[in-house]
């Protein structure tokens, strides 16, 4: 059994913006529609417990536990408080406690208590932002209709400055329609201590944009082919060579960083890419306990697993099927990325991407339905490794008399 590492609790389900891309309340799973807006105290105070408990029995020097929603500042600075409070107490003497939050950082510049309350428990907070004003406006708005770009900018201009020990970074959903090396520009503009660029929650049922005609899985070797298309990974070496090609390092991009120290022979540390096995757990605003939340956009109940807080462990939840499903390596992959000789690095991709009612033996052997661009952009990486570290090779080498 696999012990969990990373907790994510949704302290608030609702959330103040209307993405166009969400995947918690534009996906086909809406069981949010059912839930409470708040995780009450008894289930933040029960989740806490439990998560100490699993930390006790699996000897776990250290646990991460991610604050999220929804929008999880919309609970206000005195909830918050009170739910790190909890969970510092549970924790203490068992293990490290970790505190990460992802916002849209409207809360940050409307609340002038919540900075206070985060930085007094220690809590690093990650900042969803598009990239351009134009970017940003077009996906991330308002119930009204109205931009946010601009009081996303003065949040991040608050991590940046008085509160930049909490400032995790940028995260940054891919818009094919978007100018990659103006996108990434626009990014570094908040000196993001790290990027993470995600490629859209899509399936072979639902395709992302720009790869619709990707309507059936590959039936032989994954990879790209000669006719198959590949903006996304048009678009990520763009900023790749970009980012990689600065005389000075500018920023972290979790994606490529994952990718190189897998070339390396590495471990990644990231659901994305690899074989790691997933150790990450969610709890509802009710406290059931859930699978990740990508798995809203493949069908209804997907991520659920029928436990509770209230009734069940952690130690019930990581020996669920669902989890294990995602603990196999490579041996949890289909036939067709079993067989892939870039498994290790891609690990098939985000398993919700895998997604095809057709595949079998489970929905989930598919290859992504992102797989071309994965290995267009694997490659492209490996080849630029490749080139500089026979280079650095080169010039080790003694010079001869």
């Amino acid at each position: 059994m696999v012990p969990f590492r990373q907790f994510l609790l949704k302290i608030h389900s609702r959330c103040n913006l209307a993405c166009d891309y969400c995947y918690v309340y534009e996906s086909v799973d809406q069981s949010w529609r059912d839930r409470p807006r708040t995780m009450a105290p008894g289930v933040v105070r029960r989740a806490a417990a439990l998560i100490a408990e699993h930390a006790r029995e699996h000897a776990l020097s250290e646990v991460q536990v991610v604050l999220h929603g929804g929008e999880p500042l919309l609970v206000g600075a005195e909830r918050l408080d009170a739910v790190l409070r909890e969970l510092a107490g549970a924790l203490d003497g068992v293990a490290e406690l970790r505190l990460n939050l992802q916002t849209n950082g409207l809360r940050l510049v409307e609340d002038p208590a919540l900075l206070p309350v985060l930085a007094r428990h220690g809590v690093r907070v990650g900042v969803s932002l598009d990239g351009t004003p134009a970017t940003h406006d077009r996906h991330r708005r308002r119930p009204g209709g109205s931009g946010s770009h601009a009081d996303v900018a003065r949040a991040l201009r608050l991590l940046d400055g008085p509160h930049r020990d909490l400032y995790a970074g940028v995260l940054c959903t891919i818009d094919l329609d978007a100018d990659p090396v103006e996108t990434y520009e626009a990014l570094l503009e908040f000196s993001p201590p790290r990027l993470d660029l995600l490629l859209p929650h899509a399936t072979w049922q639902t395709p992302p944009l720009g790869l619709r005609g990707r309507a059936s899985v590959p039936r032989t070797a994954p990879g790209a082919h000669p006719a198959e298309p590949v903006p996304y990974a048009r678009w990520l070496c763009a900023v790749f060579d970009r980012w990689y090609d600065a005389p000075r390092r500018e920023t972290g991009i979790r994606l490529f960083e994952e990718i190189l120290v897998l070339l390396l022979g590495g471990t990644a540390r990231s659901e994305a890419v690899g074989l790691t096995p997933v150790d990450l757990v969610v709890v509802e605003t009710d406290g059931t306990i859930e699978q990740a939340d990508s798995l809203k956009v493949t069908y209804p109940g997907a991520p659920t697993t029928g436990l509770d807080v209230h009734r069940h462990t952690f130690a019930d939840a990581a020996r669920h099927e669902a989890f294990r499903a995602r603990q196999r390596g490579r041996a949890g992959l289909g036939p067709v990325c079993a067989a892939c000789p870039r498994a290790a690095v891609c690990g098939g991709g985000l398993y919700a991407h895998r997604y095809h009612p057709g595949a079998t033996p489970t929905p989930f052997a598919a290859p992504s339905v992102y797989c071309p661009d994965l290995a267009v952009l694997v490659d492209h990486i490996a080849a630029r490794l490749r080139r500089d570290v026979t280079a650095l090779r080169t010039a080790a080498q003694p010079v001869p008399r």
